[in-house]
């Protein structure tokens, strides 16, 4: 079992490492090409797509992956099937709906809520996109559940590598016709990504059920392996008790996450900026700083996601040793590793300011968020053995209440300090979470 997590770790993370890499590049260029204040703008359009993400497939994903965990060991296709089939019906409605409400609503969500008309058509092309990396998201929670990194790595490869090349061929003809390049095209390439990705995952599912359950000789037979015991509603029922708590949570999160974004802005200029040079900061943090701090959070991130599916699995066989060995090692070496990438980021902050991004604010932000990483890639992983253990209510509490500490430093501070006091808040809030995700699991652990 360790032999597979080790694996399928590996896998992610030289795939993720892939396609950070292309993703930093892809930010210069775009830094360059829209500068700071566009920036700014495409980041204010973020918090729906994580919303979206929370509202669609979020907690289904995760319920997808705990309960087909069990497939190497019974290989029981059917159940698989049945699990997979009924979360991705509930994705694709709660995702339909969800693209119908942000497009039709585009000019509202820009004006009155994101305060910047500019995210319009950006939102426009968001929405036709949410349906397609909903179902993708279910699809590759199927394959962690079942530890086979493979096909969610190579999906994930090549989404952007279609994103960006869809954004350079954009950038390529309007240069070639003396164009000026609209901030929109940057989303198309999204737009891109996700429907080619979804394409091929989907295709390898149908592929994959169709080699292990025989091809059925018509629609009525295949929705008849369907119900077989345990009844449909039955399943539904599991991936509903699961999802719906986990998905709240990550609502609620997202909500006063997208409050943050949308006025960290608004309190800079009440600060004594003016509207462009809040935006122009906002778009050094979030689009430029925050990416290059996160990179290294492609291996704690992709050992997170095996690591809820093994933490179930381990739950389900009553092995509590197991799960204490897993702690206390995802722990030691999640503290190091962030140790060590603050040491990194504390010696080449300002090199990378001023030599990659051409900025010397973001060299300020990353040296000064380096001192995060210790208590981000800790919490990262606490978080995703909660989740193992089905106590998402533990998790939401503190995700929430991090978030409560954020504000208050964006709403009381920001005024006074300027975009410093977010940074504070931003360590403060960190801390807090892995700290308060650790005692948890420890009070999990005291009852078993």
């Amino acid at each position: 079992m360790n032999k597979i997590l080790f694996k399928g770790t590996l896998i992610l993370t030289l795939t993720g490492f892939v396609s950070r890499v292309i993703g930093f590049f892809y930010r210069i260029f775009l830094s360059r090409t829209f500068g700071a204040e566009g920036m700014g703008v495409y980041q204010l359009v973020s918090p729906v797509l994580a919303l979206a993400f929370s509202v669609c497939c979020g907690g289904i994903q995760s319920a997808i992956s705990k309960y087909v965990a069990g497939e190497p060991v019974s290989h029981d296709y059917r159940h698989s099937f049945r699990v997979l089939l009924n979360g991705l019906f509930l994705s694709a409605v709660l995702s339909v709906l969800f693209a119908a409400v942000v497009a039709l609503n585009a000019p509202f969500i820009a004006t009155r809520i994101l305060c910047e008309p500019r995210a319009e058509p950006l939102l426009r092309i968001i929405a036709v996109s949410i349906p397609f990396a909903s179902l993708h998201s279910c699809m590759n929670g199927y394959y962690y559940g079942i530890k086979n990194t493979k096909i969610p790595a190579a999906s994930q490869l090549g989404e952007q590598l279609i994103r960006v090349g869809t954004v350079f061929l954009l950038y390529e003809y309007s240069l070639s016709h003396h164009m000026q390049l609209s901030l929109a095209c940057s989303v198309f390439g999204m737009l891109a990504g996700e429907i080619c990705s979804a394409l091929f995952t989907g295709l390898l599912v149908l592929v994959r059920f169709q080699r292990r359950l025989g091809r059925p000789s018509s629609p009525s037979a295949a929705l008849g392996v369907l119900r077989k015991s345990p009844a449909l509603h039955q399943t539904m029922s599991r991936i509903l008790r699961m999802a719906v708590p986990l998905s709240a949570s990550r609502v609620v999160v997202n909500l006063l996450s997208s409050v943050e974004a949308i006025y960290i802005p608004l309190m800079l200029v009440r600060s004594g900026m003016t509207n462009s040079q809040s935006l122009s900061v906002y778009g050094v943090l979030t689009g430029m700083a925050l990416p290059f701090i996160l990179f290294p959070s492609t291996l704690t991130n992709s050992f997170s996601v095996l690591l809820l599916p093994y933490i179930s699995e381990a739950q389900e066989h009553v092995d509590y040793a197991k799960i204490r060995r897993a702690f206390r090692r995802t722990a030691l070496c999640s503290l190091l590793f962030g140790m060590l990438c603050c040491i990194l980021f504390l010696v080449t902050g300002r090199f990378a300011g001023t030599f990659i991004f051409h900025n010397e604010l973001a060299g300020h932000f990353i040296l000064t968020l380096g001192f995060m990483c210790p208590f981000l890639y800790l919490s990262t992983t606490m978080s995703s053995i909660l989740h193992g253990l089905g106590h998402t209510g533990f998790s939401f509490v503190i995700n929430t209440s991090a978030l409560g500490i954020r504000l208050a430093f964006v709403f009381l501070l920001i005024p006074s300090f300027g975009i410093e006091a977010y940074l504070w808040g931003l360590l403060t809030s960190q801390l807090f979470c892995a700290a308060a995700n650790s005692l948890a699991i420890l009070h999990c652990l005291k009852k078993h």
